[in-house]
């Protein structure tokens, strides 16, 4: 059965019994995670980090998409605009906070924090400043979070005016924030996906890892927003709004990215490896090593083939019974994608089962805290923009244009 193809009068689904599921993650996340930075604080901070940039990913993924929606002035995409600008607001003041173990713990984590701190700076150390400052690093930091919560916070503000105003302001000022925000956007993600990810070996040189990321947090985020969709749809929020080709299109952006995705994650590799820089090569070959070489093979094979076999099909892009667990295969392999990349700089013999569950309980906290956020918003704000003036094109409803001129001069207009 498709997400379209449904009766009215079927029931919702139910979802009262997970209500507390959010409450739990918090608490026990945040357990395990203050016994992981007590027993090794280092450790805590790869894991704390690795949860960090994957639920960033989602945030960031968010505002792309609502940006690009104002900028392309789409229509069908504005059904799911709403709760997509409520996740890309997590991104600020939210995860700022959770940055703050990040800023803590960053002269543990990033071992060219401590060659400053101790004088050892070598030569590519040496080459990325005053980039790689410890001053620039939390400037940045401030930064990017500042743009962030200016970008979704106005986006948002915007939005909600339009549902108590439709004023034409309203769809003129988001398209202003789009504009500009767009480069800010580009700017911001590839400096953090830098200074946070890439920096913890900071001898690696690559020009393309902004863009693997940008590609991997929309890739992922798309695969939540088809679940959020499907599951508002069934639950009765969205069952009027959201229609079949809502759900087509997710689904068909799902494909998109899926194949940006391994272009960038491939051409990466092969201009390296080509290269063959050791500089650069060594990134790779400590990725090669230990139970890491496993991961790499599941990415390639699982992160890629997998997704791309099963949406080549249009069908089954409308199939919740399909999507649903690819949405959540997803989720799973943006995680070993991000594993693969954060946690060699301090687990360089392969992923450590000795830490899982430290892993899993920085995701608990994080995820739970972000959800219960999340709800919030969605509950205390309509669930899709109420006087868009591209929603009845969206929902594929006929408005015929106001009349104009002198009603009496038209023919009949007078008696």
């Amino acid at each position: 059965m498709s997400a379209h193809d449904r009766s009215a009068a079927e029931p919702p689904l139910d979802l009262s019994r997970w209500r507390n599921v959010p409450n739990l993650l918090v608490g026990a996340g945040g357990v395990l995670a203050v016994i992981g930075w007590i027993t090794n604080a280092q450790q805590f901070g790869y894991s704390w980090l690795l949860a960090y940039m994957f639920f960033l990913s989602f945030c960031l993924g968010a505002l792309f998409l609502v940006i690009v929606h104002h900028l392309f002035d789409a229509s069908w995409s504005v059904p799911i605009r709403r709760y997509t600008e409520h996740m890309a607001c997590l991104a600020a003041p939210t995860m700022a906070v959770l940055f703050i173990p990040i800023a803590v713990l960053a002269p543990r984590i990033y071992e060219w924090m401590h060659r400053l701190q101790t004088g050892e700076i070598d030569h590519s150390l040496h080459a990325k400043q005053p980039l790689f400052t410890i001053p620039v690093f939390y400037v940045i930091s401030m930064v990017c979070f500042a743009i962030w919560y200016v970008l979704t916070n106005r986006l948002r503000y915007w939005s909600l005016q339009q549902d108590r105003t439709g004023a034409a302001e309203c769809t003129y000022r988001m398209r202003f924030y789009s504009f500009w925000g767009i480069f800010a956007f580009a700017l911001t993600l590839t400096l953090a996906a830098i200074m946070w990810m890439k920096a913890l070996q900071h001898e690696w040189f690559s020009t393309m890892y902004g863009v693997w990321y940008f590609a991997a947090s929309v890739w992922v985020t798309l695969a939540t927003v088809y679940f959020i969709a499907g599951i508002l749809k069934r639950q009765g929020p969205l069952r009027e709004v959201v229609q079949e080709k809502q759900i087509y299109f997710i689904g068909s952006l799902m494909l998109a990215f899926t194949v940006f995705w391994a272009y960038i994650s491939f051409g990466q590799y092969f201009v390296i490896w080509n290269a063959n820089i050791p500089e650069e090569t060594f990134w790779y070959v400590v990725r090669e090593k230990g139970t890491w070489w496993t991961v790499s093979m599941v990415i390639i094979f699982c992160h890629f083939f997998l997704p791309f076999l099963m949406l080549l099909r249009i069908d089954w892009k409308l199939k919740l019974t399909v999507m649903f667990p690819l949405c959540a295969w997803a989720w799973l392999m943006h995680f070993c994608d991000m594993a693969f990349n954060i946690l060699p700089a301090g687990r360089p013999e392969g992923y450590s089962f000795q830490w899982v569950w430290l892993d899993i309980g920085c995701l608990a906290f994080i995820g739970g805290l972000l959800t219960k956020v999340f709800l919030k918003n969605l509950n205390a704000h309509p669930i899709f923009p109420q006087k868009d003036p591209r929603l009845a094109e969206g929902l594929d409803i006929y408005v015929p244009p106001a009349p104009t001129g002198n009603p009496a001069s038209s023919p009949g207009g007078a008696e």
